[in-house]
């Protein structure tokens, strides 16, 4: 972090505070990029030792001791969650985002924003603020640089804020809050998504997200020709199941030679909705007949994930 001293004298090995960081001096330079030890009143010197990255206008100061510094830190991040604690506690997330502007419960979308450098906090504030409209008000209350942790989560539960991750990720232990609190916590990319969907949740237009989950694996063990249908997989279902509407991953020797839908799942002769682990099926895949004994086959759905 650059720093202003403005009063005292600031030297190599002091405790340190800044916002909701703190650490030590390690090391310090000048303007010129030259090492020095200590730095007076007026001089702007570049230091490193801070736990994680203040944001611009942070008040800076040294203390006697290394828990000072820690108490400071704390302090600044207690009295922020304090200032924006609310009366109502119901949860916001994107999904219901219209809902509750339409029954007057929102006036204000608190946001937290975490980006990978400073410049990318300030294009998306800036995007974001000019979202609001005639019923609410787009506000960004906490903006940062580096991945999601705890303490984001925790600021986000107490305001009652979704927090926006721009080209970073959550660390395990915030993930595990955000759950745990309810907390809407969304990444991407590209600014323009993270602008549209939360254009679109204020009118109600998000579309549903899905994602992929495993369902079963199989073995195909014997091939049948069928005419009008092409070649039949005749497998073993070695776990979870084959369900009719399926989709499917073949590998040959470790290497996949076929993605795509299950065209039909049969049991002997019938079609069948389902086939479980321990029981032989026939699987036909659409417009893919280059199968072979041994292949090994994936099943998989494309379920709707829960916001």
């Amino acid at each position: 972090a650059t720093v202003l001293v403005q009063k005292g004298t600031l030297k190599v090995g002091a405790n340190i505070a800044a916002g909701a960081n703190h650490g030590k001096v390690r090391a310090m330079s000048d303007d010129r990029g030259n090492r020095i030890k200590t730095a007076g009143p007026s001089t702007p010197v570049e230091i490193l030792g801070l736990s994680g990255v203040p944001n611009a206008g942070e008040v800076f100061v040294s203390t006697a001791t290394a828990n000072e510094a820690k108490d400071f830190a704390n302090t600044f991040v207690e009295d922020s969650k304090a200032k924006l604690m609310e009366s109502n506690k119901f949860r916001i997330s994107l999904d219901d985002l219209n809902s509750q502007i339409e029954a007057g419960e929102l006036k204000e979308l608190n946001l937290i924003i975490k980006a990978d450098v400073q410049g990318s906090v300030e294009a998306v504030r800036q995007s974001l603020v000019k979202l609001s409209n005639e019923e609410v008000e787009v506000k960004v209350i906490h903006g940062g640089v580096g991945a999601i942790n705890e303490s984001d989560v925790i600021l986000a539960s107490a305001s009652n804020a979704i927090i926006i991750g721009f080209n970073v990720k959550p660390d395990a232990q915030a993930e595990e809050t955000a759950k745990t609190e309810g907390v809407d916590l969304r990444l991407y990319s590209v600014i323009y998504n993270a602008i549209d969907d939360i254009e679109r949740a204020m009118k109600g237009m998000l579309e549903p997200v899905y994602e992929e989950k495993v369902i079963g694996h199989a073995e195909i063990r014997q091939i049948f020709k069928a005419s009008g249908v092409g070649n039949i997989a005749g497998s073993y279902v070695l776990d979870g199941a084959m369900q009719r509407g399926c989709s499917a991953r073949v590998t040959r020797d470790g290497e996949q030679i076929y993605e795509g839908p299950v065209a039909s799942l049969k049991r002997f002769k019938d079609d069948v909705k389902e086939v479980k682990a321990g029981y032989e099926c026939g699987l036909v895949f659409e417009k893919f007949n280059d199968i072979a004994e041994g292949d090994q086959v994936e099943a998989y759905m494309m379920v709707e994930v829960p916001r």
